[in-house]
């Protein structure tokens, strides 16, 4: 009798999703596992193939790429992303190919899909769940496999951090109305200055362009808006708002402390951040792509996020106030 993965997860008492990453080094396996697993495949004498497997992929997948409507393809982000995924395609021999948010209009599709950018009600989830289509979302779906920065801790962690410097009117500049990742920074800020009992009055949009957070900024503060400090779901967003404030005489983070979300290299300024990790997220991206093609449960993952103190952030100093002076 020829011996499978199913006969080692039923001696091992684990799924058979679990014996395969076992067999291919994912680091999602909990080491008392891996080392009972690896335990009953030495006792059966069964003899994994990795080589053989990443040949068969070699010669039959190519993978989907899909951004939403409106996402930018020279967007730092995706840039760095789309490099850290086509680096370990190529070593599987897996070919990428970039679509559109219009997955209906495809007469062929690829062998799997990788959804980006979702918002509520995406056409594009119901889509590959209608036609069973291997997939894996960024962000997060229960229904489907998905990796996602943990992105409402982020936020939260931003706006703790800006509460614990002193500040109080903190504004918030946020990107496109219903998007995923966006909520759920939206809501870490929220929970943050709830627990300070605070409220969030001041809501600027900046649809995660360096332009958009300038103009955004610019507007608010000739408007006769006024805050000590700005939390920007994006790091170029955290640029823009910078450059405003600079335009406008306001010294950062003197007079206005700013945090920003990604955790971009090579940024004009040192900014304090949120910082994801693009090439981790692409690993695992990658991981639940394979276990979908080869028909396994879907699995959720939720990368860390991590404050990276920089520049732009400082201690909320109270302005001066200009004396009352009584003329006799």
């Amino acid at each position: 009798m020829k011996l499978t993965i199913q006969h080692i997860a039923a001696h091992s008492g684990v799924s058979k999703g679990t014996v395969s990453r076992v067999i291919n080094g994912h680091s999602t396996v909990a080491a008392s596992t891996r080392v009972r697993v690896q335990a009953v495949m030495e006792e059966l004498g069964y003899v994994p193939d990795p080589a053989a497997r990443e040949l068969s992929m070699r010669s039959h997948h190519s993978v989907g790429l899909s951004l939403a409507q409106g996402d930018r393809r020279l967007a730092p982000y995706f840039v760095l992303f789309q490099q850290a995924l086509e680096r370990r395609f190529q070593e599987l021999g897996i070919q990428l190919v970039q679509l559109s948010d219009h997955l209906e209009e495809y007469k062929r599709l690829p062998s799997a899909l990788l959804v980006l950018g979702a918002k509520e009600n995406d056409p594009r989830v119901d889509f590959v769940m209608e036609k069973g289509l291997p997939s894996v979302l960024i962000g997060h779906h229960q229904a489907l496999s998905w990796v996602a920065p943990d992105d409402e801790n982020g936020g939260y962690l931003a706006t703790k951090h800006l509460l614990e410097l002193g500040h109080r009117q903190i504004a918030h500049l946020g990107g496109r109305v219903g998007q995923q990742g966006g909520q759920d920074r939206h809501m870490g800020f929220d929970r943050a200055l709830r627990e300070h009992a605070l409220e969030g009055v001041i809501s600027l949009e900046g649809n995660y362009t360096t332009l958009e957070g300038y103009r955004a900024v610019r507007r608010a503060w000739e408007s006769g808006l006024r805050f000590s400090a700005l939390f920007a779901e994006s790091d170029e967003m955290a640029v823009g708002a910078i450059a405003a404030l600079e335009d406008l005489g306001v010294v950062v983070p003197d007079q206005v402390s700013v945090i920003g979300f990604d955790g971009l290299p090579e940024q004009p300024y040192t900014l304090t951040t949120i910082a994801q990790d693009i090439p981790a997220i692409a690993q695992q991206t990658v991981e639940l792509l394979l276990e979908a093609l080869e028909g396994l449960p879907a699995r959720h993952i939720l990368t860390p996020v991590k404050l990276i103190l920089g520049q732009t952030t400082t201690k909320f100093v109270e302005p001066p106030t200009t004396p009352f002076i009584t003329l006799v």
